[in-house]
């Protein structure tokens, strides 16, 4: 029923191929109007849409290595790089 079809983005101008797939989706969520951005241009709006995380600086307090967290640290409580954590969370499990 379907067929791949080639657009050009608004955005960028490049063409992109809009599948089948993508097609049927659209269909399926009720959606009547070809995409006008390529996926990349997508991503990107959908990205600068987003508001961006205020990340603070720490140090881990197991391996002492700096690292950034989506929280502001506290005075007292231990914080944890991306590595240790998991280690952490692994030996919990």
């Amino acid at each position: 029923m379907f067929e791949d079809k080639t657009l050009v983005c608004q955005e960028c101008g490049k063409e992109f191929v809009w599948t089948a797939g993508e097609q049927e989706f659209y269909a399926e969520k009720g959606f009547t109007n070809e995409p006008k951005r390529c996926p990349e241009c997508r991503k990107s709006r959908r990205m600068s849409q987003k508001p961006q995380r205020q990340m603070y600086d720490a140090v881990c307090a197991n391996c002492g290595a700096p690292c950034k967290v989506p929280f502001q640290p506290t005075e007292g409580r231990p914080v944890y790089c991306s590595e240790c954590f998991a280690k952490m969370k692994e030996e919990q499990g």
